[in-house]
Protein backbone atom coordinates (compact mmCIF):
# COMPACT_ATOMS: atom_id res chain seq x y z
CA UNK A 1 0.00 0.00 0.00
CA UNK A 2 2.86 2.49 1.14
CA UNK A 3 5.60 2.48 -0.60
CA UNK A 4 9.24 4.52 -0.61
CA UNK A 5 9.94 7.15 1.57
CA UNK A 6 6.28 7.76 3.05
CA UNK A 7 6.14 4.36 5.21
CA UNK A 8 4.49 4.90 8.42
CA UNK A 9 7.85 3.83 10.33
CA UNK A 10 9.83 6.35 8.28
CA UNK A 11 7.12 8.97 9.32
CA UNK A 12 7.77 8.40 13.02
CA UNK A 13 11.26 8.60 12.92
CA UNK A 14 11.46 11.98 10.69
CA UNK A 15 8.97 13.43 13.57
CA UNK A 16 11.18 11.69 16.28
CA UNK A 17 14.04 13.63 14.32
CA UNK A 18 12.19 16.80 14.27
CA UNK A 19 10.75 16.73 17.93
CA UNK A 20 14.87 16.56 18.76
CA UNK A 21 15.85 18.97 16.93
CA UNK A 22 13.05 21.62 17.43
CA UNK A 23 11.70 20.77 20.88
CA UNK A 24 7.85 20.70 21.19
CA UNK A 25 8.04 24.24 22.68
CA UNK A 26 9.13 25.24 18.85
CA UNK A 27 6.84 23.20 16.93
CA UNK A 28 3.43 25.06 17.31
CA UNK A 29 5.30 28.12 16.39
CA UNK A 30 7.05 26.53 12.74
CA UNK A 31 3.21 25.19 12.27
CA UNK A 32 1.81 28.84 12.96
CA UNK A 33 4.59 30.23 10.26
CA UNK A 34 3.88 27.55 7.61
CA UNK A 35 0.14 28.23 7.92
CA UNK A 36 0.71 31.94 7.37
CA UNK A 37 3.19 31.52 4.69
CA UNK A 38 0.59 28.66 3.14
CA UNK A 39 -2.29 31.40 3.15
CA UNK A 40 -0.45 34.56 2.23
CA UNK A 41 0.82 32.08 -0.97
CA UNK A 42 -2.84 31.60 -2.00
CA UNK A 43 -4.26 34.59 -1.45
CA UNK A 44 -0.75 36.45 -3.45
CA UNK A 45 -2.35 33.35 -6.22
CA UNK A 46 -5.85 34.50 -5.87
CA UNK A 47 -4.66 38.12 -6.51
CA UNK A 48 -3.06 37.40 -9.57
CA UNK A 49 -5.36 35.54 -11.28
CA UNK A 50 -7.63 38.44 -10.59
CA UNK A 51 -5.48 41.03 -11.78
CA UNK A 52 -4.33 39.25 -14.99
CA UNK A 53 -7.82 39.34 -15.55
CA UNK A 54 -8.10 42.55 -15.23
CA UNK A 55 -5.02 43.49 -17.66
CA UNK A 56 -6.46 41.58 -20.36
CA UNK A 57 -8.41 44.69 -21.20
CA UNK A 58 -6.48 47.18 -23.79
CA UNK A 59 -4.92 50.67 -21.64
CA UNK A 60 -4.74 53.22 -23.41
CA UNK A 61 -1.28 55.00 -23.21
CA UNK A 62 -0.96 58.81 -23.16
CA UNK A 63 2.44 60.16 -25.19
CA UNK A 64 4.36 62.31 -23.14
CA UNK A 65 4.88 65.98 -24.18
CA UNK A 66 8.80 67.34 -24.60
CA UNK A 67 9.57 70.88 -23.71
Amino acid sequence: MFSGIFQPMHLIVILVIVMIIWGPGKLPELGDGLAKSIKAFKKAMSDDTTSSAMSSTPIEHQEEKKD
